[in-house]
């Protein structure tokens, strides 16, 4: 099907709603090597990484275009609605990397056979997995 919907001019964007604006930032840029495109006040950031957009955003609530929305941070870690897949050749390389830059992992990376692969948080305890194939 192509009746134009997704276009080559369009782009994805992943939101995710933080309670420190600059807490966030700092480990999206510092420990995962994104880089800050755009910010808007001290509401919003929007990160180019890995080919793909993040918008960090403070939470808020409803407006004209969603009334009946609030943007909220998680509220339980262990509660996991989404999270952020990263795929490395290497994950134990991966893993050393990101734990010298700060990140706090839940375990050390597991060998499933098909794959292995580690998660971490980032401050607001959105999940982040790294995963190498096979």
């Amino acid at each position: 099907m192509n009746d134009g919907f997704p276009g080559k001019d369009m782009a994805l964007t992943l939101l995710l709603v933080v309670s420190d604006l600059e807490r966030a930032k700092r480990f999206y840029r510092d420990v995962l090597g994104a880089t800050v495109y755009r910010e808007y006040g001290d509401t919003s950031c929007v990160l180019s990484f890995l080919g793909s957009w993040l918008l960090l955003v403070t939470g808020g609530g409803p407006t004209e275009d969603k009334p009946t929305v609030t943007f909220a941070p998680p509220t339980d870690p262990d509660t996991v609605s989404h999270e952020l897949t990263i795929r490395v050749p290497d994950c134990r390389e991966a893993y050393e990397v990101l734990r010298a830059r700060g990140a706090t992992f839940l375990t050390p990376p597991r060998d499933w056979g098909y794959e292995t692969r580690a998660f971490f948080r980032d401050p607001d305890g959105n999940l982040i997995e790294i995963s190498q194939a096979g």
